[in-house]
């Protein structure tokens, strides 16, 4: 909005506050009110199944849902609904600031009317939604009428698509539920992760007829990518068993002829993201 600093109690009324334009921005992008993303093209029809997975696993985890993570005294979770929880963090998009630039530390904060404020934003996408068109639809958003005249700049870093693994065929289904039963004592639960694999959607078009069995150790405290990751021992050897068993049961199917295998596809081009994990 400015080309430098100007004293605030001069320009302020005057000249649109960088912060004040920013939030109408992201107004476009999402309800501050209840966090739901507004651009039609991010939101995508949760398959039946995996509707009832989650409403499943909901059930299952019930508080832990949201208890996992350190939030302090008094906050509540964005929904009472444990099943809108468990969809709101794999099936619904939703909108991360993980960076600002343009402002000052407060010690150092004086009465200035800053010329711009920057952010990093992170939308995380439902499993089926076209990483690629939704980068197209949030330039769109952010970049045309610019409130006030102002100059709003937009650099997007990455377009990703997430994935949604296949069906699974029966034997898997049951070499799964097996497993939990033996090494946990319970069923297997269903419901995603939000943090993103993108190698998934590449070995999925690389492999279409594959089945899939992504599963891992991370638990309550786990604080992955966090300066004091954990790992709960116990959990992670039941974890390898059961992903043992279920080999095992794949190489039984195998000789059953209730596996086949598929060409591999040639490569599609789709970008799914220059890196490892989330």
């Amino acid at each position: 909005v400015l080309n430098e600093g100007v004293h605030s109690g001069d320009a302020s009324g005057v000249v649109p506050s960088s912060f004040r334009l920013l939030r109408q921005l992201l107004s476009r992008i999402e309800d501050e009110n209840t966090g739901r993303i507004l651009i039609d093209g991010m939101n995508v029809e949760i398959p039946a199944e995996r509707l009832e997975q989650a409403k499943r696993a909901a059930d299952v985890v019930d508080t832990a849902i949201f208890e996992k993570f350190p939030m302090v005294d008094g906050l509540k979770p964005m929904n009472d609904d444990l099943t809108e929880l468990v969809l709101n963090r794999t099936w619904r998009p939703a909108l991360s600031v993980t960076g600002v630039d343009g402002m000052p530390p407060l010690a150092s904060a004086g009465n200035v009317l800053r010329p711009h404020t920057a952010v990093k934003l992170s939308l995380r996408l439902p499993p089926t939604a076209d990483g690629k068109a939704c980068g197209e639809l949030l330039k769109d958003a952010l970049l045309r009428d610019p409130p006030n005249g102002a100059e709003v700049k937009l650099d997007l870093e990455k377009a990703s698509s997430g994935w949604n693994a296949p069906a699974m065929a029966p034997w898997l289904t049951k070499a799964i539920d097996d497993a939990s039963q033996t090494f946990f004592g319970k069923p297997a639960m269903y419901m995603g992760e939000g943090g993103s694999i993108p190698f998934m959607g590449m070995l999925g078009e690389k492999f279409p007829g594959a089945q899939f069995m992504i599963t891992g150790v991370l638990g309550p405290h786990s604080n992955a990518h966090g300066p004091n990751e954990f790992l709960h021992i116990p959990m992670g050897k039941k974890v390898t068993a059961c992903v043992s068993k279920v080999i095992s049961e794949h190489y039984a199917a195998s000789l059953r002829g209730e596996t086949s295998g598929s060409p591999v596809a040639a490569d599609s081009g789709t970008r799914h993201g220059g890196h490892g994990c989330c």
